[in-house]
């Protein structure tokens, strides 16, 4: 699996291409690997491909900013580890809220060594904290995307660590957060029988 620059709908500028790189060079770090097609990768370096590779499907029009903020939307995820905030619920809203600054920070970094100007950076912050979704177009194409990865690529893994009633909900959250072309997108994934099962529970279809 290379999707990395031949894939970009956009003329790749050498800026673009380089916060790409680095982008990739910092979760190449990750200490957490897994295998794909018989290839291991460390886990965020594959993230990062996959929410590409799920982006050119999905909206071949986005911008140069929702390619960037696809890419490094779990970068260096791995050093701020969920067990490092309280197992209940107001823990997992206080990592999941640090995370989102965590990352904005990282990506404006990296952004700015490569010559992007604030107005970029911003944007690519703004996204990756997922403001105003529902009303922003921009991230409501990233939330959409990232529920996508999930369903395709963690969704049969998740299914085998948890309840039935877990995972309806979640399924039901995570609609709830889709748009329409989301759902329709999803829809079209490839589900195993189990999940393919699980989906129409979840959704009374």
């Amino acid at each position: 699996m290379c999707w990395i620059f031949s894939i970009f709908r956009t003329m790749a500028t050498a800026q673009f291409q380089e916060a790409i790189k680095l982008f990739d060079l910092a979760n190449s770090e990750d200490p957490n690997k897994e295998t794909w097609e018989g290839k291991e990768y460390p886990k965020e370096v594959l993230y990062g491909e996959r929410m590409t590779a799920m982006l050119e499907g999905f909206d071949a029009e986005a911008s140069e900013e929702v390619q960037l903020a696809a890419r490094c939307q779990h970068i260096c995820r791995w050093e701020i580890p969920r067990d490092s905030y309280e197992m209940n619920r107001p823990g997992y809203l206080k990592w999941r809220t640090e995370l989102k600054k965590f990352h904005a920070q990282k990506a404006s970094e990296i952004l700015a060594s490569v010559g992007y100007d604030k107005d970029v950076q911003e944007k690519v912050s703004f996204l990756l904290q997922k403001k105003q979704l529902k009303r922003n177009e921009d991230t409501q194409t990233i939330e959409d995307v990232i529920c996508l990865v999930f369903l395709q690529f963690y969704f049969d893994p998740f299914i085998e660590k948890h309840s039935e009633e877990k995972i309806v909900d979640i399924i039901q959250k995570t609609w709830k957060k889709m748009s329409e072309k989301g759902h329709d997108a999803a829809l079209q994934l490839t589900y195993s029988d189990l999940g393919l099962s699980l989906v129409k529970k979840a959704l009374g279809l």
